[in-house]
């Protein structure tokens, strides 16, 4: 396998009960291991910012998270202050409701929204649909509504539903989305088995809290194959 799969991971620390030293730990982690991202609640990016300033790793953070409930103008002010803190990913989760109840005109309005100061500011949003609380013609809509907008990934999970990433919805997703979005995998991913296996289907991102875990195991396959 000649990819660097450090490249692929945004190394999470998403717990309710997550501290500031846990956060400073995932973000020297993340540093030594050169991963993508840390993705951090929104009350760490500043603090993660200073301390990954000389870092090749991008801060990322979440938005509407995990339930996505929050109207558009509390998610548009949540995206300009992560922002302000020097977030450069935001993360953030559709209005599911809306979409279960097949109100798009409100989905198609909150992605505009949300768009117009990611785009100001020159940074990446990830759009996440929670794709194992979807049926597979949910999900299918998911693609071709957001496949029409200028959206960096479209991302399967919070990893909070219960049931996160599988390589069924990540293969849909590669399938219907135009070449240009990208697609992030996370929930549930703790091996490097299945990191592989997400990825093969089409994902390039992986959003995981097992990062080193699997990055032991990637290095393991890699000697054994000398």
């Amino acid at each position: 396998m000649s990819f660097n799969l450090a490249g692929y991971i945004d190394h999470t620390i998403l717990k309710p009960t997550a501290s500031a030293a846990d956060v400073d730990k995932v973000c020297v982690e993340a540093s030594i291991a050169g991963f993508a991202a840390v993705c951090i609640p929104p009350k760490y990016v500043h603090s993660a910012r200073k301390l990954l300033d000389n870092s090749r790793v991008k801060v990322a953070t979440v938005i509407g998270f995990p339930l996505g409930f929050s109207a558009i103008d509390i998610k548009v002010a949540e995206i300009e202050e992560a922002i302000a803190m020097g977030a450069d990913e935001v993360d953030m989760v559709i209005d599911l409701c809306a979409l279960k109840s097949g109100d798009f005109d409100q989905l198609k309005r909150e992605i505009e929204a949300c768009l117009v100061p990611v785009y100001t500011a020159g940074r990446i949003i990830k759009v996440i649909v929670e794709s194992g609380m979807l049926t597979d013609t949910e999900l299918l809509d998911c693609c071709s509504l957001y496949g029409k907008y200028n959206i960096d990934y479209m991302k399967t999970s919070t990893g909070f539903s219960g049931t996160g990433a599988t390589v069924h919805a990540v293969k849909l997703m590669r399938e219907q989305l135009p070449a240009r979005m990208s697609i992030k995998a996370s929930g549930g991913i703790r091996t490097y088995d299945f990191a592989k296996q997400l990825i093969d289907a089409g994902a390039t991102r992986l959003g995981t809290s097992a990062s080193l875990q699997i990055m032991k195991e990637f290095k393991a396959v890699m000697q054994a194959a000398q």
